[in-house]
Parts: structure tokens; C-alpha cells; sequence
């Protein structure tokens, strides 16, 4: 998930303070499921572990710095920020976050700005069509998408002719709302009418009666919700289709991962471990990132965190999901392009499918999280 704010830091080590919480307590409980599967003897995994054997067996990666996307204070990026820790241990000493505005991303990515980072698979797919130098390597969670409305909107078919505020068309939000209402029969930029502000503006927007809806994730659906502004019209965690398909995805800048292929999967595995924190720890992990300037409100935080489910990175095949996001844009006029065309053009999936049999099943207390585990 992105917001239109840029970043306001430049980068943080976050293993003193997931130290000081029992984090590195919780993370250490994890890696013994390292190793629970075989290697395979492909090219990929030239860069992986042996079973029964840590990622420290690996070659070391053949860079120690890395740049990963971030936006504050976007919740959605847990995996990522609880990352950190883990990067250093795959051998990462130079862990940083380039400052930038995420409405910038496709740029950031196509100059070499971005190393890698986490991000709206339906926003990639665009970026993947246009030539966009950018690689999805799998997703890390469903959700963190609401629409919230008033309460003349009971349904996605009731936004005929009301007032829907997104960021931009083609921005995250807008993508989203495009397809959901397409989903449904409405075209965004016939049937509704659409009005351009930050998320910073929602709750005055919504209580006002200035706009009929929002396109919000969290920390500022948690904020509505807390505040009781508006209703849930669709929550992508819980409704199908959309609960069925990754939407935070782990992307990688191509020629980054060309020159890196073990570098590319050690961060990789730092972000999917970062996400089993999360899923374990969801409490210390909101007050781990509030405490590093990841995010601001760390009731917040640890409500939304509760609530996503961070240890379904495991649980769907990826190409699925890039299937389904490639044919609602197809629908909804925003990509040309099959699904098909774009796998073959913008995803690498075998990174993945190793670390899935070396990491192991999620633990069995954070699989409470989503309907479908």
C-alpha cells in the first residue's frame, strides 16, 4: 500500500528495539523451521539452503546495501519494516529507505531508486505493461482495501451517480475502486463522480457529507472506524473475491535482481520472516514500528496488524493472484495486456516456492487471522 505522503526517514535499524520487546525472542522461535524442505537444482536455488542447514550456509549476497521502498505511515508494510533485523542477518550492513513520494514509485523503480520493497500487486501490473523495469516475486497478505461510505450507500451498486474521493485515477486507490465497481457493472469514470484528495482528508470529507465514499486502508480506515465516520461497504480482507488474492506483493527492480539473484532471495526471506513477527507479535510489532517513526499511532497500528493476516504469505500461489488483478484491469480498461503476458513479463515465482518448504507452516496461533486458513 502507498499514500501520497513522501517518506520522512532515511533508514532504521529496527533489531535494537524488536531486542528491547522480545521480538528477537519471538523471530528466533521461528527459524527453526528453516530447512523443512529440499532444495531444488535449478539456477534458483544456487542461491538456497540445504535441508537442515541456516540461510548462513548460502553465499554471501553479492551486495551489502540495500534499498527498500517505504511509506509512512502505512501499516500495510509491517512485513517490511519488521524486516530489518533479519536483512542484517543475510548479510545486508547498509539497510536504506530512499525518501520519496509513493505517487513516484513507477519512477523510483525504473531509475534503480528502489532496490525492492513491498507494494499493491494491482498497482505493479500497469507498471509491468509499460515497460516498467519491476519483478514480483509473491505476496505477503490479502487486504488492507476498504471502501467506506455513508449511509445512503448500502452497496457497491449503490454508487451510481455519488461522489467517491481517491488520490488520482491511476494511483492505488483509484485502481482499486475501478475494479470493484466494475466488479459490479459501474464504470469509475462514467458512473460516479470522483474528487482528488489525500486520505489525511477522509474523516473531514465523510462526516461533512462533502463526499459520498472513500477508498481508505489502514492507519486511516482504523481512524473512520475508531471515530464511527461512515460504514464498511467492502473490506478486501474479509469480502471475495477480492480476500482471495494477494494484495501487498513483494517487487524487485529487475536488473537489481539480475545482478543479485542471492541477495534478491536473502531480503526476500527477511521480509517473509519480518512478516511471521508480525503475525506472531502483532502487539510488539505496532510498538516496535511507532517507536522507529514507521507509523504514529500505535493503537492504531496494533488494532490493523491484529487484523491482517501476515502469515498467509504461504497459503495461495501467486500467479493466481496476478491472474485475477490482470483481468479486472483488463475489464475495467486499465491494462491491455492477459494475464499470461504479464507472468511472463514481470514475475519470478521460484524464490518463493523454495523459501515456502525452508521456512515452513506458520504457526499455528497466527492462522486464527483469516477465514480462509
Amino acid at each position: 500500500m502507498s499514500t501520497t505522503e513522501p517518506s520522512r526517514f532515511s533508514r532504521r535499524t529496527l533489531l535494537r528495539g524488536a531486542a528491547g520487546l522480545g521480538l528477537a525472542a519471538a523471530a528466533g522461535t521461528l527459524l527453526p523451521a528453516c530447512g523443512s524442505g529440499g532444495g531444488s537444482q535449478d539456477a534458483v536455488s544456487a542461491a538456497g539452503t540445504q535441508p537442515g542447514t541456516l540461510s548462513g550456509a548460502e553465499p554471501p549476497p553479492e551486495t551489502k546495501s540495500i534499498r527498500l521502498f517505504a511509506s509512512a505511515p502505512v501499516t500495510c508494510l509491517a512485513g517490511q519494516y519488521m524486516a530489518e533485523p533479519f536483512l542484517r542477518e543475510e548479510g545486508f550492513t547498509d539497510v536504506q529507505y530512499p525518501p520519496g513520494a509513493a505517487k513516484d514509485l513507477p519512477a523510483r523503480y525504473a531509475s534503480g531508486e528502489i532496490d525492492i520493497g513491498l507494494g499493491y500487486a494491482a498497482f505493479f501490473l500497469p507498471m509491468i505493461e509499460r515497460g516498467v523495469p519491476v519483478v514480483l516475486l509473491g505476496g505477503v497478505h490479502v487486504g488492507c482495501w476498504e471502501i467506506i461510505a455513508n449511509r445512503g450507500i448500502k452497496s457497491l451498486r449503490d454508487f451510481k451517480g455519488k461522489t467517491v474521493s481517491i488520490s488520482g485515477l491511476n494511483f492505488t486507490d483509484g485502481i482499486f475502486m475501478a475494479m470493484t465497481l466494475k466488479n459490479v457493472g459501474l464504470d469509475l469514470s462514467k458512473d460516479v463522480k470522483v474528487v482528488n484528495y489525500p486520505p489525511t482528508e477522509h474523516a473531514r470529507l465523510l462526516s461533512s457529507g462533502e463526499v459520498d465514499a472513500v477508498v481508505a486502508f489502514p492507519p486511516g480506515s482504523t481512524d473512520l472506524k475508531a471515530k464511527r465516520i461512515g460504514h464498511v461497504v467492502l473490506n478486501s480482507m474479509t469480502d471475495a473475491p477480492w480476500s482471495d488474492y494477494y494484495c501487498c506483493t513483494v517487487a524487485v527492480q529487475r536488473s537489481w535482481l539480475e545482478k543479485n539473484p542471492v541477495a534478491t532471495k536473502r531480503a526476500l526471506r527477511a521480509v517473509l520472516k519480518g512478516a511471521d513477527v508480525v503475525a506472531k507479535d502483532p502487539k510488539g510489532s505496532a510498538h516496535s514500528m511507532v517507536g522507529h517513526g514507521f507509523t504514529v499511532n500505535e493503537a492504531y497500528a496494533r488494532q490493523s496488524l491484529k487484523e491482517i493476516p501476515y502469515h498467509i504469505w504461504r497459503d495461495f500461489d501467486p500467479a493466481d493472484s496476478v491472474r485475477f488483478y490482470a483481468l479486472r484491469l483488463r475489464e475495467a480498461g486499465i491494462i491491455k495486456s492477459t494475464p499470461e503476458q504479464i507472468i511472463k513479463r514481470g514475475t519470478e515465482f521460484s524464490y518463493l516456492a523454495e523459501l515456502k518448504r525452508e521456512l515452513g507452516p506458520a504457526p499455528q496461533a497466527s492462522r486464527a487471522h483469516h477465514p480462509g486458513s
